[in-house]
């Protein structure tokens, strides 16, 4: 039976796995939310989903097959499987129509409730202990997520609903993540959403992929109802980079959710913000103004602080090994 030296160790690795496997999913996905972004102009939400789903099913494939074959996609638990796939659906759907009319980094602020509910859901769903200073915390989250929101903007409230209808669907799919990662692989969990995101998407193309309902003039619908059209070479290109970065990136958060608590490595997710201010300067030259800025430092801030209190609680030797490397 390990002491206690040796659990302290283990429960610091695993956080610092998690936090690793958190940013390298970030960085993967605000990548392929601003190539969504691109794309969004010309291509259907569910050809642009299906091409990606494809591609990401051979990369998770073969990391199937790296780590033991497919004798890995056995589960007891199919049930969560279905749930956690109709929630991977809904939050990318939402969040695509959302990121169509919004610029990058303001559809990413406002999907980051998604965090902030994660560790309420935590509480109530997985009976995690969260203080009243945390507590407070999320609190701070949310009053950044109103300013950034600014009600009563018109245009932004419409196309505000989708990342914050993503952002709810999110914060359950990890729930039900971490429920299925004491039983099943990340991987497996993985190639499951894929499978079912291409199934989802062919079907919704065969229904509506001619176009026929695309009278909408509101872009997050043109997107969703615009009729399937051949890419050229370098929209093959970007579609094929899709599915690259969103295999890797749902495999990182998958594992990061898996071998951590959600409590411990949520907060972490919100390096995606200065990620998309990034990538939304770069390609569109979009930059946020005063109140836009004040709003995301007060949710990232909440977010580092919510790591914080966490690493209070934690037992000591934790603690250290966490913060050994930065001495």
């Amino acid at each position: 039976m390990p002491g206690p030296a040796r659990s302290a160790s283990s429960s610091a690795r695993q956080v610092q796995i998690g936090v690793a496997c958190i940013f390298g999913g970030v960085v993967a996905l605000t990548l392929q939310d601003a190539v969504i972004k691109w794309l969004s102009s010309d291509f259907a939400l569910h050809e642009v989903t299906f091409a990606r789903s494809l591609v990401a099913i051979v990369i998770t494939l073969a990391i199937v097959r790296l780590e033991g074959g497919m004798r890995l996609l056995r589960t007891r638990r199919p049930g969560l499987h279905i749930v956690r796939c109709l929630l991977f659906i809904w939050t990318n759907m939402c969040f695509f129509m959302g990121v169509a009319s919004m610029p990058l980094a303001e559809a990413t602020a406002v999907f980051f409730v998604a965090p902030l509910f994660i560790t309420v859901f935590s509480v109530v769903l997985l009976k995690d202990r969260v203080g009243p200073r945390r507590w407070a915390a999320v609190l701070v989250g949310m009053v950044g997520m109103v300013i950034m929101l600014r009600p009563g903007r018109e245009t932004l409230e419409l196309a505000a609903l989708f990342p914050v209808g993503a952002a709810v669907g999110y914060a359950l799919l990890q729930i039900v993540t971490r429920r299925l990662g004491t039983t099943d692989r990340a991987s497996s969990m993985a190639l499951y959403v894929h499978l079912a995101f291409a199934v989802a998407s062919l079907g919704v193309g065969l229904v509506i992929g001619d176009g026929r309902f695309a009278s909408s003039d509101h872009p997050s619908l043109q997107f969703l109802l615009r009729a399937w059209s051949w890419p050229d070479g370098m929209e093959l290109a970007l579609l094929f980079a899709c599915g690259v970065l969103i295999g890797a990136g749902t495999y990182f958060l998958s594992q990061a959710y898996r071998v951590a608590q959600p409590a411990v490595v949520a907060p972490f997710e919100y390096s995606a913000l200065p990620l998309s201010l990034l990538w939304g300067l770069l390609v569109w030259g979009d930059w946020p103004d005063a109140t836009a800025a004040i709003g995301m430092a007060l949710i990232a801030g909440s977010g580092l602080y919510v790591f914080y209190r966490e690493t209070l609680t934690a037992p000591p030797a934790v603690v250290r090994r966490l913060f050994k490397r930065g001495r």
